[in-house]
């Protein structure tokens, strides 16, 4: 039986359906494979616009390093305090204020650490008598107090419609947050706590050392 001439037709078509395609899909990918360096080109300008819009800041250590000391400590660091203080710093405020004015809230972290210099112990600190040992400690002291500038932050700023602030006003607000932080530990009895725990730790040592009884001395403040 010869086929009908209907399956002929339909066979036609879709030899062209198929031709159709694959021409296509060779046009698509010319016209992929011409617009791709302007592709490249045009995310290329926008990554180097967006860099030269927001550039990313460039550290370069000078090589040179200048030692200006060195000294041998003997610091017996005895009590650490972590300290937060709030500090308000401002500058042209009354009624002028919302036009130049300037005030900034800063949220201040910092450490203080306090203790006994051993290198400043003299022999004639330290006396023997059978199996009781006296001795004469240096004065307790403030070895370190200083902000962590990690975990400090401007909480909030307030500048005047005609003016951008004063750049030194975050600076000056820091310095007064160090000193505080300082003063803070101080009216806590820093100063006190790191005595008891250096005659402590001494005491247990020169025990260990095997005198039997270890008496200090007020030492000088």
């Amino acid at each position: 039986m010869k086929p009908r001439k209907w399956v002929f037709q339909v066979i036609g078509l879709l030899i062209v359906v198929v031709i159709g395609v694959v021409v296509v899909n060779a046009v698509q990918n010319s016209i992929s494979n011409a617009l791709r360096p302007v592709t490249n080109l045009t995310n290329s300008v926008a990554t180097q616009v967006s860099e030269a819009m927001n550039p990313t800041p460039t550290v370069i250590p000078d090589p040179v390093t200048i030692i200006h000391e060195v000294r041998s400590l003997a610091r017996l660091e005895t009590i650490q305090y972590s300290v937060e203080k709030v500090i308000t710093a401002e500058t042209r405020q009354g009624k002028f204020e919302f036009f130049v004015g300037d005030k900034l809230l800063l949220v201040a972290h910092g450490e203080v650490i306090a203790g006994i210099d051993l290198g400043k112990l003299d022999p004639e600190d330290i006396e023997l008598e059978g199996q009781v040992l006296y001795v004469t400690l240096p004065g307790e002291e403030i070895f370190i107090a200083t902000l962590d500038n990690e975990k400090s932050y401007v909480y909030d700023r307030e500048t005047g419609i005609f003016t951008h602030g004063d750049v030194n006003l975050e600076t000056l607000a820091r310095q007064a947050a160090e000193e505080e932080i300082e003063k803070a530990a101080l009216e806590d009895g820093i100063l006190d706590i790191a005595r008891q725990n250096a005659e402590s730790y001494l005491s247990l040592l020169f025990r260990e050392l095997g005198y039997e009884e270890v008496i200090f001395n007020e030492g000088e403040e």
